[in-house]
């Protein structure tokens, strides 16, 4: 796969889609659980779910990266 273009999914992005889109969690109830505040959950999966959009949409590949997720100031 060294052709196809890769979009890093945090870890933090996972656990926020996990425990929202997959669980049913509110934004609040999954800062708690992630020790984190609601807004940025929000921002989290925000970023999270353009990715994967992206992904799906262009044929894309999801790279997870063990990083945590850091706000891309160039965006």
């Amino acid at each position: 796969m060294p052709s196809i273009e890769k979009i890093p999914l945090y870890r933090d992005e996972l656990e926020a889609l996990r425990l929202c889109d997959r669980d049913g969690f509110t934004q609040e109830e999954a800062g708690l659980r992630m020790g984190i505040s609601r807004g940025t959950v929000q921002r989290i999966l925000s970023s999270a779910r353009k990715k994967v959009a992206t992904a799906l949409a262009e044929c894309k590949a999801l790279v997870f990266e063990e990083t945590i997720f850091k706000e891309e100031a160039s965006r």
